[in-house]
């Protein structure tokens, strides 16, 4: 089974499972094509080609909050961590101006990336090392490496930043990492061939997807161990939970739909069909709730797409043409901009979510996979006299 699961690095002659190799070959095709066909679906936002913008500037908008008691103004500046599974890099993109500001060595095929609540650390799972870094964010650089299990990919750490979840796809368990001392608490056993993973916002329960056996199993985190497995659609890759802890979405990379599941009742409640694009991968729920991105690589077509669902609804009202092969995704904290990592095109998309247009296109290392963000906030001593805009990314107003 976990031949089907293991990804090939640009410098590794083993073996690869099929799905990534017609991965590759899906990259040859696009780059050989002169022009992306248009994609017209009846009843949904058309389509727009995607921006040939590049990161050179991008538009800055105010932003000041307020508190009510102190009086104080704050500053927000956010950044975008990427995992460079080729370059065995995590390129680092200032969200104001969208340029890549460092790029970090890591361990060998970093693929996922999470970053704790305070945003002082992040850690990035290395596919093919067996470990995770840890990343100082002040410094952008190393400061630990963890042992964990055999070929590492999905990271979710928990609401008070206290424990790191790992799946590891080769040894079909979670690795739990302690913050304070960044070593392995303990492992738990879950299906085959784990992959993407969430926690629930009261941080009570963590939900893995085990693409090998087609469902998704829920670890109590008090105890650390397996209460309940799903049943979900086939091959589920990865996973996400809304912000009010009622549903979780989950991709069927093998049926080209997502499972809606009720977290009260660790039910599947809905499947959604996608209408364009095929073997989705990756998925974010937006800061407010209200909408839910999906990526699909869409085989032998250029570009790739990203299906944005309604969560009132639970169905597909809009699809935004991106880069090549999009995997992960993550949204800024307003919601207002979302970062697709291209791994067919060896770049970033950044949507702007009011109108769902990409609006910048960010070039980073190769094979990008796992996408987070960071918020930063810096509090002045003493409020100005007369408040002034502070200039930082529009994300005042939340987009869902």
């Amino acid at each position: 089974m976990l031949t089907r699961w293991t990804r090939k690095s640009a410098h590794d002659g083993g073996r690869e499972n099929p799905a990534m190799s017609q991965k590759r070959s899906w990259k040859t095709r696009f780059r050989a094509t002169v022009a992306a066909a248009a994609i017209t679906v009846t009843g949904l936002a058309p389509l727009a080609a995607p921006t040939a913008t590049t990161a050179t500037a991008a538009t800055v908008v105010a932003e000041t909050a307020t508190g009510a008691a102190t009086n104080t103004t704050w500053q927000a500046r956010q950044v975008t961590y990427v995992a460079d599974f080729g370059s065995n890099t995590v390129s680092v993109i200032n969200t104001l101006d969208n340029r890549v500001v460092a790029t970090i060595p890591v361990g060998t095929g970093p693929i996922g990336v999470a970053v704790t609540p305070n945003g002082d650390r992040a850690y990035v799972t290395n596919f093919e090392s067996n470990t995770v870094s840890v990343i100082d964010t002040r410094t952008d650089t190393v400061i630990a490496t963890i042992p964990v299990g055999a070929n590492p990919r999905g990271v979710a750490i928990t609401p008070n930043g206290d424990r790191v979840y790992v799946t590891n796809q080769g040894s079909g368990n979670v690795s739990v990492i302690d913050t304070a001392t960044d070593t392995v608490l303990t492992t738990v056993s879950v299906g085959a061939a784990p992959d993407g993973v969430a926690i629930t916002p009261n941080g009570d329960r963590v939900y893995v997807v085990a693409g090998g056996d087609n469902e998704v199993s829920v670890i109590d985190t008090a105890t650390n161990t397996r209460i309940d497995v799903i049943t979900v659609g086939a091959d589920p890759r990865q996973v996400a939970i809304t912000p009010n802890g009622t549903r979780a979405y989950v991709t069927d990379n093998g049926d080209n739909t997502v499972s809606v599941i009720d977290i009260a009742t660790g039910t599947v409640i809905r499947t959604i069909e996608l209408l364009c694009g095929s073997g989705p991968v990756g998925v974010a729920v937006s800061p407010g709730g209200a909408r839910v991105y999906v990526t699909s690589p869409r085989p032998g077509a250029v570009p790739g797409i990203v299906s944005v669902i309604g969560t009132a609804t639970d169905a597909v009202i809009s699809m935004i043409p991106v880069g090549n092969e999009p995997d992960g995704v993550a949204f800024t904290a307003g919601g207002t901009r979302a970062y697709v990592a291209n791994s067919g095109s060896n770049n970033v998309s950044v949507i702007n979510t009011r109108t769902n247009l990409v609006a910048a296109t960010v070039a980073v290392g190769t094979f990008p996979e796992g996408v987070a963000v960071k918020r930063v906030r810096t509090v002045p001593t003493r409020p100005p006299v007369t408040r002034r805009p502070v200039t930082v990314e529009a994300d005042a107003t939340n987009a869902g």
